[in-house]
Order: C-alpha cells, then structure tokens, then sequence
C-alpha cells in the first residue's frame, strides 16, 4: 500500500472520528429533543420542575409547580411519596 493510500484512510479515519464527537457534543448540549424545541416551542406549559435535591443514589427530592401550586415528590427505589407545600408568598414592599 503506497504511502499517498495510507495517508487518506488515516485522514478519513479522523473526520469520521471527529465528525462523531462533534455530533455527541452537539447532542449532549442541545438535547435529544432539541429538533422538536426549535420547530414548536411552547410557551403555555402547566408543569415544571421548580427544583431537584439527590438525597442518596436511590432517592431524590422534587419540587414541581403545577398551575400555580407546589408539591414536593420524593421518588425512588420504585415509589413516589407526593406532599403538599404551601407557594411562595409574595413580598411585602415598604410604602414610605
């Protein structure tokens, strides 16, 4: 095999390989449902998840708002334990 041979399947080795990482790293940035977020993004959602606390590698704490109200879920080892918490109370201003 002539040099000139070896040099463009080594070439051709590297874009591939670098032509994947590429791919991953935009994946891992954007996210697997970043095509569907681009054409119909929605901006009237009910649902979302205010924040998430690992409190060991089989449970973890979370705090969801949905339609104004708050719930806490502690989900793990096959189980959801839902509970109720009051939403966040408005701040008083000072009228001087």
């Amino acid at each position: 095999m002539p040099l000139a041979d070896f040099a463009r399947a080594v070439f051709a080795l590297l874009l591939t390989l670098g032509l994947v990482g590429l791919a991953a790293v935009a994946l891992r940035r954007f996210g697997p449902d970043a095509i569907g977020r681009m054409i119909s993004p929605r901006k009237d959602r009910r649902l979302a998840i205010v924040e998430s606390l690992v409190l060991d590698p089989a449970r973890r704490l979370v705090l969801i708002s949905c339609d104004g109200e708050e719930r806490l879920l502690l989900l793990g080892e096959g189980q959801m334990l839902p509970g109720s918490i009051p939403g966040p109370k408005p701040k008083a201003t000072v009228d001087a």
